[in-house]
């Protein structure tokens, strides 16, 4: 299979408005006879649904939760990223290009990214009219902060909650057409399988989770916009629910599956406190503009902090070791995500982590100097030029409750502790996928007719995403990109009729997934799928981790293989499969981690460099930097599907061209 990611001919700054502009069209009047799916109702999935539906287009959008604004766009704290310079500080479209390109270690598509730069503006306004609150400055203007792997101020945010912000007004924008007929809506229908007929995507075959029903539904198109697969490691900041399933079964009909080593372990989440623990609370990036992070520069220090007997403001700041101020001057405590999460982890390693868990893993982010620095400001603003220690204290609390308050409120409802008086803890954690289903440059997989957008995809972070940069990509996808897209594909189906439900396509599909459903309920197992999922979760967190190495990945494979076989003989489904069955569910689900897990360790194995999050432990420079492979690893690995042994995946490689940008060691010092 050779690999055509269509990317068009030109200047990268007219690509994509060359390219639209010799797009194919379907008129407004052929619309409504095309039929079109939408699985996944996040920021990805809710925009292309609304903006096919305001096309004119039959649009059945399907999501697992009770509503689509449950979606997991909903956790989203810090901010959406836009080339819009407001604050005059040298930003621009190329600049964010540029940064993109580079936080992702130069494992990105030159051309996707600069088309996510382009639209980004446009994200902005489209928000804005829907009466998105996003922050404001004193004079009205739309406020901005700084993000990880910047030197300006682009995150435009709403408090701490911009993902939910962001995902009610495409859920407006939604509902407005599911109240004129154009979007169906599927709440609480589970994707299981796709359909293709004559090689073409025609349909899914999805479960009502509420009765248990399997459903056949066509399309002239299927779009997947089903989010990350973080939750492979058990323990991540994503929604319980989260899976990779929908993106899973198209990968094993046809969709290479690319770069699925590239995971984002993300440098602020609360630490884990114990082993019946299911889920992490992810801590903004935004906190790093305001907060300083720092380990005892004291061995005893630390050990005195993990027994009780010294608490983090007895240690004096000379005895203090901000880390990454201290390695990364020119960035300081906005070094981009993997940087960050290494540099805790070294520190936890060498003894220095202030975390009374199993691991003592923990380091501080402390807001001590914020408060002083902007409650100065703040008398001074009133007029009080000589304020008391006690009015500076008390009025910087007050700024960091008006920037940060939610966020605040969420980490002392979980901790018991107040992160306004004592710094907070915090460790790295699973929190976001690069890799994905690969797509070319209209978003199209290997599936004709199969599109996948958002975290689902491959196509915009290379080995590391900035912060801030998830929402700018799924809605770019589904605003900006499908409807041009999807619309080009279109164009040849207006000839082709409603598509039936009852070909042979259909029924075999619809097979595979009762034969799969019917297996875990008569599998006499012994064990629950969750004992298997954190099974999984270990050896994925310890072994395809933040630190990689060849022996560890060799063993990671075996492990998964053989746990997977272990799985199928010994899982326990209880309950019916004509009832809602969280635990049927779960199982499915947890099936395609396990195989998905298996080819991560693969993909990571092949990759014999460091880049971006994926750190291979043998390839590192002698301060502890990745050191890429520019010759023989410059290129998206994208995996074919060759049967139930994971072992036969064939690696295709897509080679990637830098033509308006040089390539270089990343530095942040």
């Amino acid at each position: 299979m050779k690999l055509d990611s269509k990317i068009p001919e030109g200047h990268i700054s007219e690509k994509w408005t060359n390219h639209k502009n010799h797009l194919k069209l379907v008129a407004p009047n052929n619309r409504p006879k095309i039929d079109v799916i939408v699985v996944g109702t996040g920021l990805a999935g809710a925009s292309a649904a609304a903006s096919l539906g305001e096309m004119g287009y039959n649009v059945k959008a399907f999501c697992f939760q009770d509503s689509p604004r449950r979606a997991h766009s909903i956790a989203a704290q810090g901010g959406v990223n836009a080339a819009k310079n407001y604050q005059n500080d040298g930003d621009s479209v190329y600049r964010l290009f540029y940064d993109t390109i580079k936080g992702g270690d130069y494992r990105a598509r030159e051309a996707n990214v600069h088309r996510l730069a382009e639209v980004s503006g446009n994200i902005i306004d489209q928000c804005v009219a829907q009466g998105v609150p996003f922050a404001r400055e004193y004079g009205g203007l739309l406020d901005n902060r700084s993000f990880g792997g910047t030197q300006v101020q682009r995150t435009f945010y709403a408090a701490g909650q911009t993902g939910q912000q962001l995902l009610l007004g495409a859920y407006s924008a939604l509902s407005r057409q599911i109240g004129l007929g154009r979007v169906k809506m599927y709440n609480r229908h589970e994707m299981l399988d796709i359909v293709k007929v004559d090689g073409k995507a025609r349909g899914i075959i999805a479960r009502d989770l509420v009765t248990g029903e399997i459903q056949r539904h066509s399309a002239h198109a299927v779009i997947i916009a089903s989010g990350g697969y973080g939750n492979v490691y058990f323990l991540s900041t994503n929604a319980m629910g989260s899976n990779v399933t929908a993106g899973w079964k198209i990968h094993k009909q046809g969709a290479l599956f690319a770069n699925p080593c590239y995971v984002q372990i993300h440098p602020t989440c609360i630490p884990v406190h114990g082993t019946n623990q299911s889920k992490l609370t992810l801590m903004s990036e935004s906190l790093r503009n305001s907060g300083r992070i720092w380990v005892p520069k004291k061995k005893e220090d630390a050990e005195a902090i993990r027994a009780g007997k010294l608490k983090p403001t007895q240690i004096a700041e000379e005895d203090r070791d901000y880390y990454l101020e201290r390695r990364y001057p020119a960035f300081g405590n906005l070094v981009p995500r993997d940087v960050a999460s290494r540099a805790a982890k070294e520190r936890c390693d060498a003894g220095y982590g202030i975390e009374a868990n199993d691991t003592n893993e923990g380091v501080y982010l402390d807001f001590s100097s914020e408060i002083q620095s902007k409650g100065k400001q703040a008398a001074y603003a009133k007029g009080n030029h000589n304020p008391t220690d006690a009015e500076v204290t008390a009025l910087g609390k007050q700024w960091l409750e008006e920037k940060y308050g939610n966020l605040f409120t969420m980490y002392q409802k979980i901790t018991d502790e107040n992160p306004y008086e004592t710094p907070m803890k915090i460790y790295p954690a699973v929190h976001y996928t690069m890799g994905g289903v690969w797509v070319d440059y209209n978003l199209q997989s290997t599936i004709p007719g199969c599109f996948v957008a958002g975290e689902a995809n491959f196509s915009d972070h290379g080995a590391n995403r900035l912060g801030a940069s998830a929402l700018m990509q799924g809605l770019a996808d589904g605003y900006f990109v499908l409807p041009y897209t999807v619309s080009n594909y279109l164009a040849d189906e207006i000839r082709t009729g409603k598509i039936a439900t009852d070909s042979p396509e259909f029924v075999e599909a619809e097979k595979r997934v009762q034969d799969q459903i019917n297996f875990f309920l008569n599998n006499n197992g012994t064990k629950s799928v969750d004992y298997f999922h954190k099974k999984l979760g270990l050896i994925m967190w310890n072994k395809v981790g933040m630190g990689r190495n060849a022996q560890g990945l060799t063993e990671a494979i075996a492990e998964i293989d053989a746990l997977r076989k272990e799985f199928y003989k010994d899982v326990f489904v209880p309950g019916s499969a004509d009832e809602m069955n969280p635990e049927l569910e779960k199982a499915i689900r947890v099936a395609d981690f396990m195989e998905l897990g298996q080819l991560m360790a693969m993909d990571a194995l092949q990759r014999e460099e460091s880049c971006g999050g994926h750190f291979r432990e043998e390839h590192q420079d002698a301060e502890g930097e990745t050191l890429r492979d520019d010759e023989n690893f410059s290129f998206v690995g994208a995996w074919e599907y060759q049967g139930e042994d994971i072992n036969k995946e064939v690696l295709h490689k897509e080679e990637l061209k830098y033509e308006f940008i040089k390539i270089a060691a990343r530095n942040y010092k």
